[in-house]
């Protein structure tokens, strides 16, 4: 019975998430690579592992059963591979990083490119995820490493096993339009009866800058709810509101139309590494890690 790596972990991952679509986002590939890649799974151990439902799938009771041994047969294969990373004094591994759009930009894309280029046989796929979700991907075994963003009104949710790393901190500035007349340096209470534009309120992001607003005093009016840094800024430079920006996510989206105007107020936000207890000592994650806090 010849059962196929990449395969295994799908059947993994989809009697986790539920769907063949979920499970493309996780692992990165297509949905149609996943369901080449159980179809070649059940004809490898001679049984069907799914059933259609409607426009979805369930697994079969042997499907059932194979993820369940398939979970510890990974856990044994990830196990094999970090142990033969520790031989020899070159670092030789293939790293999975997840990251998020701000920091790919400015974080992720130069420490690619400087630890590959220290290390010539260490290769780095990349995964962007919801950056909420960072520290469960991590624990879960789906990334060796993962960008997060720690606010001190909405701190990274915490995860058994995994332990944070802090690489950069990041002081807000009030993105307003060309347009409007404001001095360089304000308060954020001056903002207490202006348009905004914010991303919906059960994200960390969501809640932390509602919750500067309301030490400033005031409820923020938002009237555009954006989840993409890039759109909002874009949104600003038409006159459309303002919203809370800093220097990675100018790093997006060239600034025009808007600028930047300084805050008497002391608005931050913490650029964390995440990565499983214990795993500071794998070659490959310690070099990447190294090169990301340079």
């Amino acid at each position: 019975m010849d059962m196929a790596w990449p395969a295994l972990r799908s059947l993994h991952q989809l009697a986790r998430v539920g769907t063949i679509a979920a499970v493309a986002e996780a692992t990165g590939y297509t949905p149609g690579a996943i369901s080449q890649q159980l179809a070649g799974l059940e004809r490898a151990v001679g049984r069907p592992l799914l059933i259609r439902v409607g426009r979805g799938v369930r697994l079969t009771d042997a499907g059932e059963t194979l993820a369940a041994h398939a979970e510890r047969l990974l856990q044994s294969q990830e196990a094999a591979r970090h142990a033969l990373e520790a031989f020899g004094d070159e670092v030789a591994a293939t790293i999975r990083v997840a990251t998020f759009a701000s920091s790919a930009a400015t974080l992720l894309a130069p420490s690619i490119a400087a630890a590959t280029a220290e290390h010539p046989r260490l290769k780095v796929r990349t995964l962007e995820v919801d950056v909420d979700a960072v520290a469960d991907l991590v624990a879960r075994g789906d990334a060796d490493l993962a960008f997060g963003l720690d606010y001190p009104d909405a701190p990274v949710p915490q995860a058994p096993n995994v332990e944070l790393i802090r690489v950069a901190t990041e002081s807000f500035r009030l993105a307003v339009p060309d347009g409007w007349d404001t001095a360089e340096s304000i308060a954020l209470s001056d903002a207490a009866d202006w348009d905004w534009i914010l991303p919906p309120s059960e994200t960390n992001y969501g809640r932390a800058t509602r919750a500067a607003c309301r030490r400033a005093g005031f409820e923020p009016r938002v009237v555009h709810l954006v989840t993409d840094t890039a759109v909002s800024q874009a949104m600003v430079a038409q006159a459309l509101g303002t919203t809370l920006v800093t220097r990675m996510m100018l790093a997006l989206a060239p600034a025009s139309g808007f600028r930047a105007v300084r805050l008497r107020d002391d608005i931050q936000r913490h650029v964390v590494l995440v990565r499983r207890i214990g795993e500071g000592d794998r070659p490959a994650v310690r070099a990447m890690t190294i090169t990301i806090e340079r």
